[in-house]
This record gives structure tokens, sequence and C-alpha cells, in this order.
């Protein structure tokens, strides 16, 4: 007799772990470069203006290059394919420390989006292969705390290895490139050894648990494709695809303009770099607490789309509250309070794709809503530093933040739940 909680629990230890490894070194090595800037800027020379346009840079070929890359991951396995996506961004990472000017900070930052493309869409495909839908929010809450983790553990690191200025001639940035890359490769190799592609290939699992979570799968993927199959062009037309997008797109204008700006702002208050890396963890620190709270409410209540709503909402007004204090105490506190929300929204919001697909549509479903949201980490970033340059301040990007957010709630309306009578409604809550 197969124990589906035992089933569950064998495959989250052996896979859970890994995957939250890697998103974490995936963000740490996507915005240590917010902390790089508190040096580097002015070591090549580089305005803020500039220095949003290539943080964002990386978003503008991330987004081209999502889509082939989750088809490809479908057709070839994740184990490879997260595999190569971890080198290939370790690599272009550490040739950060050759950047000299704005134009090849420009490139290089280009290039690593073209070769971390598909990792977190890929993750999240990868994940609807092995847990069953009741696990999804909850699991992918796990998985979602690598984003703040990295800015709580990653952000007073990268301000020690600042510290390192002039070590055998470096500058301290350069070590944070270093220092912060390597790791990435060695995940590299960690995947293409852990990582297994379905569960037919689960040698960590009894023949009877394999065959188990195989049916059960296979069961939940038919059921899906049998009330909403799409073929892959179709997918990529369907206004449920368009409209989250735009909904991610809001929450992540929020997630990259502040988050590359964060530690600017902090510096503002007069503090040391060591300070402002302890500091801009603590938004971080709340973070964690929010996705966990809303994960475990998400999965409780089967409401995705309230709680999608509640999050992203919330973290606009706190974003637009924390303008109107001037001590930094009391700003410093709203911004707390925005990080608290700031990625609640994840783990409800990404199990909604596969209420409506399955299957390679699945993976190509997530790549591009996943390319629609990043378009948010060019917009994001470039406001909050257009913004910061003509007027001197940060208030007017962060109102501006906010008022993008809000336009994009509305459009959760459009995700109409699978009502009963529909085929394959009976696989999933009633609730999107």
């Amino acid at each position: 007799m197969v124990e589906e909680k035992v089933v569950i629990s064998k495959v989250a230890w052996r896979f859970v772990p890994l995957l939250v490894g890697s998103a974490f070194l995936a963000y740490l090595d996507r915005v240590n470069v917010s902390f790089a800037a508190l040096t580097m800027n002015a070591d090549i020379g580089l305005s803020a203006a500039a220095y949003g346009f290539g943080a964002g840079i990386f978003f503008l070929t991330y987004v081209l290059t999502e889509v082939p890359s989750n088809i490809i991951l479908a057709k070839v396995g994740a184990r490879i394919w997260l595999a190569r996506i971890m080198f290939t961004w370790g690599i272009i990472s550490l040739m950060m420390v050759f950047v000299r000017g704005e134009m090849s900070f420009y490139i290089l930052r280009a290039l690593l989006g073209i070769a971390e493309a598909g990792l977190y869409p890929g993750i999240v495909y990868f994940m609807s292969l092995w847990f069953p839908a009741k696990y999804r929010a909850r699991m992918g809450s796990i998985f979602w705390l690598s984003i703040p983790l990295s800015s709580v553990i990653g952000a007073p690191v990268s301000s020690m290895f600042l510290a390192m200025d002039g070590l055998l001639g470096l500058k301290g940035w350069m070590w944070l490139f270093i220092l912060e890359s390597l790791p990435t490769i060695v995940m590299s190799f960690v995947l293409y050894v852990m990582l297994r592609n379905s569960p037919s290939e689960a040698e960590f699992l009894t023949r009877e648990e394999r065959d188990w979570l195989t049916r059960r799968m296979a069961g939940e993927a038919d059921a899906v494709a049998g009330g909403h199959g799409h073929g892959i062009l179709a997918v990529l037309k369907d206004v449920r695809v368009l409209s989250l997008g735009l909904i991610c797109f809001g929450a992540v204008i929020i997630n990259y303009g502040v988050n590359f700006f964060l530690p600017q702002i902090i510096k503002g208050f007069g503090l040391t770099n060591m300070q402002v890396g302890f500091v801009t963890a603590l938004p971080s620190v709340a973070a964690v607490c929010g996705i966990l709270f809303f994960g475990y409410i998400s999965d409780r209540t089967g409401n995705r789309r309230g709680f999608v709503a509640i999050a992203i909402s919330a973290v606009a007004i706190c974003l637009a509250l924390s303008t109107l204090f001037p001590d930094p105490v009391a700003k410093m506190a709203a911004l707390i309070a925005a990080g608290f929300f700031m990625f609640g929204y994840l783990a409800p919001f990404w199990a909604i794709p596969h209420r409506f697909f399955t299957g390679a549509a699945l993976a190509t479903a997530i790549a591009a809503v996943n390319s629609i949201a990043n378009l948010g980490g060019v917009v994001g970033p470039y406001v909050m530093g257009y913004l910061r340059e003509t007027t001197g301040s940060f208030e007017d990007g962060l109102l501006a933040l906010a008022f993008g957010a809000v336009l994009v709630v509305p459009l959760l309306l459009v995700l109409r739940a699978p009502q009963k009578g529909d085929i394959g409604a009976a696989a999933v809550s009633p609730e999107v």
C-alpha cells in the first residue's frame, strides 16, 4: 500500500532543496549588481540612468529567449537543460569582472539574460511533473523562498565582499562577482547528477511508489488536457496567458524596480556599506514570512486569484506610503511592510497556469507568462533610474511603480475558474 504523504515527502526532500539552492543563486547573480553599483558605478563612470538601463537590459534578452528555452527543456528534459542554464550563466556572471564602461556593462548583462532564460519557468514546469495539484502552492512557497533568502543572506555577504577592495589588486565589486558566481558553476554539476526528468526515472522511490506517482501525475495531466488542451501556438494567443503575464508584470516592476535601487535608497540614510547590507536584508526577512503565509492560506482555501490581488495591492499601498515619510526609520518600516507582500503573490499565482494547460503547452504557457512578466525587469529599474536622475529623489519612482502594479489587478477577473460540468473540472478545485 502506497502512502501518498511518504511519496511526496521523498520527492520533496530529493528535489526542493536543490531547486531552492539553484533559484537562490540565480536571483543572487541577477541582482548582486545592485550592491556592486555602490562602488562600481563611480569606478566605471555609470550614471543612474545608464545603470538602470543596464540592470534592465538583462530582461530584454531574457524575454526573447524564454519561450524557446522552455520548449527545449520540455523536449530534452530538465536534467540536462537546467544544468546547462546554471553553467552558462555562472560563467557569464564571472565575466562581469571585466566590465569597464557602459557598453561592456550592457553586453554582459544582455548575455546573462540569454544564459539564464528558462530557469524559473523551467523549475515551475519541473515541479508540475512531480507534485500533484493540491501540493503545488505549498511546495511553490518553499521554492519561492529562494528569492527573499538570496537578499537576506546575500545582502550582508555582498557588502562584506565589497570590503575586500584592493585584495590582490582587485576592486571589491570584482570580488563580489567572482565569489558569487563560482557556487553557481558548481551547482550546475550537482543538478545534472541529482535531477530526474520524470517519476518513471525515480530510482529513489520503490517500484510501487514510482507507479503510483506516474499514474497520479498522468491522470491529472489527462484531465486538464481533456478540458483545456492547447497546441503551442494556441497557447501563445490565449487571452489567459496574456492576462497572467500582465498581472505578473505589475508585480515584477515593483520587485526589480525596488530591489535594484534599495541599497542606494538605504545608503542615502547616511549608513556605511556594511550597514547598508544588513538593513537591506530586513524587507527580505519580512518577505520570507509573507511567502509562507500566502502559500499556506492559498492552499487551505483554494483561492488563488484573491490572494494574488491582495498581495499586489498591499505592496503598492506600502510603497506609496513610504514616500510620505522623510524620517529614515518610518520610511524603512513602510519598506519592510512592503517586503512582506512583495513576493506573497508568487505561490498562488504560479499555481494558476496548471489549471488551464498541460504537457508542452504548459511549459510554453509558463515561459510566455514569465517572458511578459520579466519585461517589468526592464521597465522597473529604468523608471527608477530615470526619475532619480531627473527629480533627484527616489519618491517619484516608487509612486510610479506602485501605480503600475495597481493597474493590472483587475485582469485577475479574466481568469475564469474551471466550472462544474467542464471536462476535467473534477481534477481541480473550483476556485483559481
